[in-house]
């Protein structure tokens, strides 16, 4: 889980993807971090990424860094609970002008069933289950 997690921080950004309807969506995404043993994400309950995942919770991350691609695969579970969405903002401490854990529209989410996929040109794909 760390190595996922320090990959993903090292890429800075990654992408995000998610299906409306029969439509893929992607979109560039900064936030990660480790929560009770589980990879969280945040966003914003009122974008319609969140929509996306209400509806179809299956979604899909893609990171590159130093000739190497990350591909996590799984469910994304809404977190509701305070100690969550704090913990994420204490991690982001800039996303606190724009987020409260006690609003209605923070939205911390973890990875359910989920895998990470390390690829390159050089090496055999290598799988770790999150």
């Amino acid at each position: 889980m760390n190595e996922v997690l320090e990959f993903l921080k090292k890429a800075g950004t990654y992408y995000l993807a998610t299906v409306e309807g029969d439509q893929p969506r992607v979109r560039p995404f900064g936030t990660a971090a480790v929560f009770e043993g589980r990879l969280y994400i945040q966003t914003g309950k009122s974008k319609s990424v969140s929509k996306q995942l209400q509806a179809n919770p299956k979604a899909e991350i893609c990171a590159f860094a130093d000739g190497t691609w990350l591909r996590i695969s799984g469910e994304l579970v809404r977190d509701d609970r305070l100690e969550a969405k704090r913990y994420m903002l204490d991690c982001y401490p800039e996303l606190k002008s724009m987020y409260d854990a006690e609003d209605d529209n923070t939205e911390v989410l973890y990875f359910r069933g989920a895998t990470a996929v390390f690829s390159s040109f050089t090496a055999p794909p290598r799988t770790v289950t999150l």
